[in-house]
């Protein structure tokens, strides 16, 4: 029976959403993560504050409430080692659909998630530091947030298939891989700060390219250099949901050849 892919993600989601119900309810969202994310973007504004003026404020405050997303669509790295703790990676490699469209859907709750944690910093909290939008300017903002969502969720993906066979390493691999970007991809920092070669690998990374654009709305640049930044923002986003395509594969294959699609730690 053959499945399309927006089928595959459709019936995954459920699990998703069902997972999502099970760890939060809407209290704790918003008073347990929400609460820490906003605390984060705040204490990076108070800290732009202390150390400069009012334009490193507006600084720290995009680009850590642009971050707040991209930290909760990396716990797709984590969350989908669950399927091999759970037993269950076994009977997916035995169903007749291609893996990453069942992994893509599987923790579609965390770039969901992490766009409304986003948007409440960019639109709530960011203006408390100073930073104003234009009405125009909402829907735009909106859109920047929900791709760097996503096309970080690809990124985290294709991590997720690398970290599978060492379910050990997902925490470290998902806290890594966003303290990382924090530190490159100009969050806290311009990417130029840093020599040549890290910023090649900035380039390599959704996050860079969408907070460009995010950041080019704000000050107001023309739709043409937005939208120059996005599209470099989606194509590698692209790539890196190619590279999980080919992972998933290449993991389960092996898996079926060496017996080891297991229980593991």
């Amino acid at each position: 029976m053959y499945l399309h892919p927006a089928q595959v993600v459709r019936h995954s989601a459920a699990n998703a959403f069902a997972d999502m119900r099970a760890i939060y309810t809407w209290k704790t969202w918003t008073f347990g993560w929400l609460g820490r994310m906003l605390a984060q973007v705040t204490f990076f504004a108070l800290l732009g504050r202390a150390t400069g003026g009012p334009g490193q404020v507006t600084y720290l405050v995009i680009g850590n409430s642009l971050m707040t997303c991209v930290i909760e669509s990396l716990t797709v790295v984590a969350s989908s080692t669950w399927e091999r703790q759970s037993g269950t990676l076994a009977l997916l490699a035995a169903a007749p659909v291609k893996p990453v469209w069942v992994f893509c859907g599987r923790s579609l709750q965390w770039p969901l998630s992490g766009t409304g944690t986003s948007l409440v910093a960019l639109l709530g909290l960011a203006p408390l530091f100073g930073v104003s939008w234009h009405i125009e300017q909402i829907p735009l903002v909106a859109a920047l947030v929900v791709i760097t969502a996503v096309t970080t969720y690809f990124l985290g993906l294709g991590l997720s298939a690398f970290v599978l066979n060492a379910g050990g390493l997902r925490n470290v691999v998902t806290n890594a891989g966003y303290l990382l970007m924090m530190a490159i991809c100009g969050v806290q920092v311009p990417v130029g700060f840093w020599p040549q070669w890290v910023g090649w690998i900035a380039q390599t990374i959704p996050l860079t390219h969408c907070l460009a654009a995010l950041r080019s709305v704000v000050a107001g640049a023309p739709l043409t250099v937005v939208g120059a930044h996005t599209a470099m923002g989606v194509l590698i986003g692209l790539l890196w949901l190619g590279v999980a395509y080919l992972a998933f594969d290449a993991l389960l294959r092996r898996g079926r050849r060496a017996g080891t699609i297991d229980f593991t730690d």
